[in-house]
């Protein structure tokens, strides 16, 4: 797909139910080994949120989470659900956002007794950034119900592990205290997501909502109470998160410059390569000196019109799928309904904006890529 797409994974069915509810435009995505994922989107932005549930435990996250960085190449996959407390310092409904995952359980067994061999994962710095800014500006609890205490988001270690932590006085649960001291949460699966995400080089995170202290009451009437509020928070953060993630690729920074063309240019003759100095390349046209001494709307829309044509031959061929040629098809709409009006700061902006985030849905398909850099090098040159 492209990297406009964040996964969303969820162990329980109210964790689904509550990241699903925020969504709009869903369709099912059914892959060829009969996972199903959900594909759907959030308001104002382009990007999909790619949403399924792969049940208890680090195992089926892992391979879950392998299958979906596959088959969707997303900017990030997010993990959202409860947690347990393992300490006093977080409330219930409060959110822990992950900086280490512990997979607590590796050890080895001696004579005089169990050695910890620690696993650890360190989370994206640019996606703990990123959660860091979410949570002092507090934008993302906008939404949120105001008849019940205002979560906190706290950043810290979680453990996971495999088994059900709901004791603070087994043997466990004093494992975690000599060896893993610092976590502040503990749950079932954020270890297969960070081995994952650590194989495939692609960035993760755990957003989880804390529904109980891990001390006995996990079935009690306060535990169920709580669940609701906690995975609701979590699920209110995690997408705020993912919103941001998509939005920012696709707005440029100042450390993100257009990219242009290269000066030394290569066209294919047919019967061999041939370098050229040239300044500009603008469709089949090779510019000498200040580049292109006038485009009109008249050149651009024909260039519009061979890149919509590339992006039907893609889908045609199997390359796009219908939920991304969709999106495609409405940013190149959206590019010509701005052509005449590429002369203005305002109208140039909206065009250039559509092709980028034409270019974030068509990632990888270097034609239509090649074409986009063309189109926005030759507008930027009418400024």
């Amino acid at each position: 797909m492209s990297r406009g797409t964040v996964v969303v994974l969820t162990a329980l069915d109210s964790e689904y139910v509550a990241v699903r509810r925020r969504l709009s435009e869903l369709r099912v995505h059914r892959h060829e080994r009969g996972t199903r994922f959900e594909i759907g989107t959030l308001a104002e932005i382009s990007g999909r949120i790619v949403l399924a549930q792969v049940g208890k435990g680090n195992q089926a996250t892992a391979v879950l989470t392998e299958r979906a960085i596959q088959r969707f190449d997303p900017a990030a996959v997010l993990f959202v659900g409860v947690a347990g407390a393992l300490w006093d310092s977080t409330q219930l409904g409060d959110i822990v956002v992950a900086t280490h995952v512990y997979a607590y359980h590796g050890g080895t067994s001696e004579d005089d007794g169990l050695k910890a061999r620690p696993r650890a994962w360190e989370a994206p710095h640019g996606l703990s950034q990123l959660a860091t800014h979410l949570s002092r500006t507090g934008c993302w609890a906008k939404n949120l119900p105001t008849d019940r205490p205002a979560p906190r988001v706290h950043f810290g270690p979680i453990a996971a592990g495999e088994v059900v932590q709901n004791s603070r006085l087994s043997a466990e649960a004093a494992w975690i205290r000599q060896h893993y001291n610092d976590a502040i949460a503990i749950e079932m699966e954020a270890a297969g997501l960070a081995q994952a995400g650590h194989l495939n080089n692609a960035p993760v995170a755990v957003v989880r909502g804390i529904s109980d202290f891990a001390d006995g009451g996990k079935t009690s009437e306060a535990d169920a109470r709580w669940q609701p509020h906690a995975v609701d928070n979590a699920a209110a953060f995690a997408l705020h998160l993912a919103q941001e993630l998509i939005t920012e690729r696709e707005q440029p920074t100042m450390n993100d410059p257009e990219p242009s063309l290269p000066r030394g240019s290569t066209h294919n003759t047919g019967t061999g390569q041939v370098g050229i100095q040239a300044n500009q390349v603008f469709g089949s046209t090779v510019y000498f000196g200040g580049g292109p001494p006038s485009i009109t709307p008249a050149d651009l829309s024909s260039e519009l019109r061979e890149l919509r044509s590339s992006v039907d031959r893609s889908h045609a061929n199997g390359t796009l799928d219908d939920p991304t040629y969709k999106d495609a098809r409405t940013q190149l709409d959206t590019a010509t309904s701005a052509l005449e009006s590429t002369s203005t700061p305002e109208g140039a902006s909206t065009f250039v904006l559509a092709l980028k985030r034409l270019r974030g849905l068509t990632s990888d398909i270097g034609e239509i890529v090649t074409k986009i850099a063309a189109i926005i090098a030759a507008v930027n040159g009418l400024s």
